[in-house]
């Protein structure tokens, strides 16, 4: 069984036209799966898609028709203490590293603040030393140090910012990270630090990645498999390498030459 698994699942929205309602396909009709310890690289110009199914893949929003199941929970059935849970399971990482922090928060309690959430189930230590031990280790893990603890978003630059979204993150052990074009707001050789230590948690930690980016060779680097969404449909998808030298759809073959190199730095 896949770590998560979408079923047909579509998502339409009201607009406006003149004096009407009309429904807007954002998604339509798209099934997938990730496996667990892989990386899915979603593809697609902006637009296509890829952060409408992965909000739906969290359980932010709720799609118009099919099923997502994560690790053989229908999310879209769930309970409201059965979403809490889950989510415990799967963190986003997205594009924009300041937006994503609270600028009157410190380091410590941005860190912290996914245990404090989920503690009230008892099973996570919420206790000042304990939060602060594991933030420390966490902040080590993504390459900062314990002195950003009692520092604020504004003092750290765009990169530095990255790795203490990533930190957060991983603050409740997900299994799925999803990463929602996490290194496009980011100078070159920022971003391809960032990729390069992606990839090394991922490794240190077992983590399965829904890698959401408009960049084939990052996605092509990063992916086992890939997946590519035009106007909210999935057109083509398979292992990362085979549809990187072979792809079959045109829209592809255009992805493809509209970045045909990776950054310089990652490696």
């Amino acid at each position: 069984m896949s770590l998560v698994e979408v079923d047909a699942v579509s998502k339409t929205y009201p607009r406006r036209d003149g004096f009407r309602t009309r429904a807007q396909t954002v998604v339509d009709n798209v099934s997938l799966n990730i496996d667990h310890g892989e990386t899915l690289g979603l593809v697609g110009e902006s637009g296509s898609g890829k952060t409408t199914l992965a909000r739906m893949i969290l359980g932010l929003v709720a799609p118009s028709s099919g099923s997502i199941r994560i690790d053989g929970a229908d999310i879209t059935q769930a309970s409201a203490a059965e979403l809490h849970r889950l989510r415990r399971q799967m963190q986003p990482v997205f594009q924009d590293p300041f937006a994503a922090l609270d600028p009157r928060m410190s380091v410590l309690d941005i860190i912290t603040e996914p245990l404090v959430i989920h503690g009230s189930a008892g099973d996570i230590d919420t206790s000042q030393k304990a939060l602060r031990s594991k933030a420390m280790e966490l902040l080590h893990s993504v390459g900062l140090d314990e002195s950003a603890l009692g520092r604020y978003p504004h003092e750290f630059s765009g990169g530095q910012r990255q790795r203490i979204n990533i930190a957060r993150a991983l603050a409740l052990r997900p299994r799925l990270l999803i990463l929602d074009e996490p290194v496009s707001a980011l100078d070159v050789s920022v971003g391809a630090q960032i990729v390069n230590l992606l990839r090394k948690l991922q490794s240190d930690h077992g983590l399965t990645y829904l890698f959401i980016s408009h960049s084939m060779p990052l996605v092509r680097y990063l992916s086992t498999r890939i997946a590519v969404m035009q106007n909210g449909r999935l057109v083509e998808m398979g292992e990362a390498e085979a549809l990187c030298a072979t792809p079959r759809e045109a829209y592809t073959q255009q992805l493809l030459k509209a970045t045909p190199e990776l950054p310089a730095g990652v490696a």
